[in-house]
């Protein structure tokens, strides 16, 4: 574990052997009822008050996709996401993957609209993936709606992070469906997470229900950051953060 974290106040949550054989292996895990009842009524009530806040420009920091109702640069845009990327579980699987200091690569939001969502299959880790070589991004899907294949839920091929290369290399439509995807479901107040290796997208909302996302990403601490939070950070979230949460957030 990096001492690091431990020295700031970081008590790591044991995984099971279940959930490291499925990280390692598979690629991804489903931790249910992570978000308490109170919490996601929070979370929801401040992603859809962002949004209608921002307008045309929400998301933009990060980007901006057709058809989906994107949020970024959370960690500036409430209280109610400072929990987000502390969760203990959450960091001591980041770790297990990563086995190396690490910090927030971004906290963003995602919300396909009805017949829309469907993505590439991509890996977070632009680079090809090099058996034998450390993992390099984590990345973790906090359903603040149930996730069914009814509404899209994000599609991943179990145990792609092993394969060389690139998706691309595998692929010529990467639209398609893949003969070994699966869809990452569970109820709200679960959250996934995955290893940013993995091949994954986002699926097409075929409900007339929205399916509300956090995206809460890691990286490897020698790597920037998707949101440079030492650019963005406001006077205001920085008053409020703890050591832990400074050193994660890499505002030092």
């Amino acid at each position: 574990m990096d001492l690091e974290l431990l020295q700031r106040g970081f008590v790591p949550q044991p995984l099971t052997p279940a959930q490291c054989s499925a990280l390692d292996t598979n690629g991804f895990i489903i931790l249910e009822g992570v978000i308490a009842p109170d919490w996601l009524a929070e979370l929801r009530r401040a992603f859809d008050a962002i949004f209608a806040r921002e307008g045309d420009a929400a998301g933009a920091e990060v980007s901006q996709v057709e058809g989906v109702r994107r949020l970024a640069d959370l960690v500036n845009k409430g209280t109610v996401f400072d929990d987000v990327y502390l969760q203990p579980t959450l960091l001591t699987a980041v770790f297990h993957v990563l086995q190396r200091p690490f910090k927030l690569h971004s906290l963003n939001g995602h919300d396909p609209l009805p017949g829309n969502g469907l993505q590439i299959l991509h890996a977070d880790w632009g680079q090809p993936t090099v058996p034998g070589e450390p993992y390099h991004v984590v990345n973790s899907m906090w359903m603040l709606d149930d996730f069914t294949a009814a509404n899209g839920a994000t599609r991943c091929v179990p145990g792609s992070h092993h394969k060389p290369g690139r998706v691309t290399d595998y692929m010529d439509d990467r639209l398609a469906d893949h003969p070994e995807q699966v869809h990452l479901t569970g109820r709200a107040g679960s959250v996934a997470v995955f290893n940013g290796s993995l091949w994954h997208s986002s699926y097409r909302n075929d409900s007339n229900a929205p399916r509300r996302t956090l995206h809460c990403a890691f990286i490897a601490r020698e790597h920037p950051q998707q949101t440079n939070q030492r650019e963005y950070l406001r006077p205001a979230t920085s008053q409020r953060l703890s050591p832990l949460a400074r050193y994660i957030l890499d505002v030092e």
